[in-house]
């Protein structure tokens, strides 16, 4: 059960991240002006998936 919330929670990584990707290229659309908060956001979101993917395959090993 807890493999199953971890995995829930590292695909809700990418799902913030393509909601931030949309929200920075939306503002560069409409406004012309980079939002730079919502790419670092996007930059880290992604990195956090990888990162817990890593982790729960290591944790998974253990068991």
């Amino acid at each position: 059960m807890k493999t199953k919330l971890f995995k829930f929670f590292q695909y809700a990584y990418l799902f913030f991240a393509v909601v931030f990707l949309y929200d920075a290229v939306n503002k560069y659309m409409t406004d012309g002006s980079i939002a730079y908060m919502s790419l670092l956001l996007a930059a880290t979101a992604v990195f956090m998936f990888f990162f817990r993917r890593k982790f729960n395959k290591r944790f998974e090993d253990k068991e």
